[in-house]
């Protein structure tokens, strides 16, 4: 072997050498790191955080706890309401690698510094999630509160794009969007967009458009089980599969959880409607 052989030899495998070290690091940090998110919403952060989150994360043996600070219908000028004058008014939810507690008439601010959390949401009541006035100055008062309580120096920031109603939904927020689920849709991406630039949040988790694409699919308007809040199977896991995504980096596709209940094409959809959302946070993808 010459010495310009033995200079690629060596080369090769000091390469193979350090792309071994880097997926043992990326392992060892996943396996031992304990992730933990914290939800400041209402209902629809029940929906897409609380009932499959974990079960994703737990498939890929990502440590994880999830906190949701919960008041039905909240409004972010609610929640600031709420931190402002330290009220006990919500119902803490917390799944702590699979183990659920709820712990009733808590403050935000004992949410908060419960744990050195890495990751914050918020997002908007959803009769209000299409109105970009409507997230102003809540959001950014929120997010100075959090950043003055929080244990954790580095936490993270993310809005969660909620999701348009059916298209036959009664609830009384619709007409807000003449009742038009494409309309109601179009509105919340852009006032999302809009609410995360002004208030300097990186990370939109579009569960939104996770939903919007699923509905493209041959499955249709079949993903919320009373006209806004998502089904208890394909609605939750699709929007649990855009939080993971998002959450993680890592693409859902190919994870090997999903609910019993649900057909292989179902699963399919589901992780496929929030892969493409999460690239695409903005547009619908349509589906097969």
């Amino acid at each position: 072997m010459n010495n310009a052989m033995k200079k690629n030899h060596t080369k090769s495998i000091l390469s193979v050498g350090l792309l071994f070290l880097f997926i043992c690091c990326n392992t060892t940090i996943y396996a031992q790191k304990v992730f933990k998110v914290l939800a400041i919403g209402n209902s629809f952060s029940v929906d897409a955080a609380e009932a499959y989150l974990d079960d994703l994360a737990a498939a890929q043996g990502i440590k994880l706890i999830i906190g949701n600070v919960y008041i039905g219908g909240c409004t972010l000028e609610t929640h600031w309401k709420n931190a402002s004058q330290n009220l006990p008014a919500y119902s803490y939810r917390k799944i702590n690698e699979g183990d659920s507690t709820t712990l009733p008439d808590r403050s935000l601010l004992s949410c908060i510094t419960d744990e050195n959390w890495d990751y914050v949401t918020f997002q908007q009541a959803s009769p209000n999630s299409g109105n970009y006035t409507s997230y102003f100055p809540y959001l950014t008062n929120l997010m100075d509160y959090v950043k003055s309580n929080s244990t954790n120096p580095d936490v993270k920031f993310a809005l969660h794009q909620t999701w348009a109603y059916a298209s036959n939904s009664t609830h009384s927020g619709f007409v807000n969007y003449k009742n038009n689920q494409d309309t109601m849709y179009h509105a919340i991406v852009v006032a999302i967009e809009k609410a995360s630039v002004k208030a300097g949040i990186q990370i939109i988790i579009p569960s939104g458009t996770a939903i919007q694409n699923g509905r493209s699919s041959t499955i249709g308007d079949h993903f919320c089980r009373d006209g806004y809040h998502l089904s208890l199977d394909l609605g939750r896991y699709t929007a649990a599969c855009a939080w993971f995504e998002i959450l993680f980096g890592k693409s859902v596709i190919g994870n090997t959880f999903a609910p019993k209940s649900l057909s292989n094409y179902e699963v399919w959809v589901a992780q496929n409607a929030a892969h493409s959302a999460v690239r695409n946070p903005n547009i619908v993808t349509h589906l097969k």
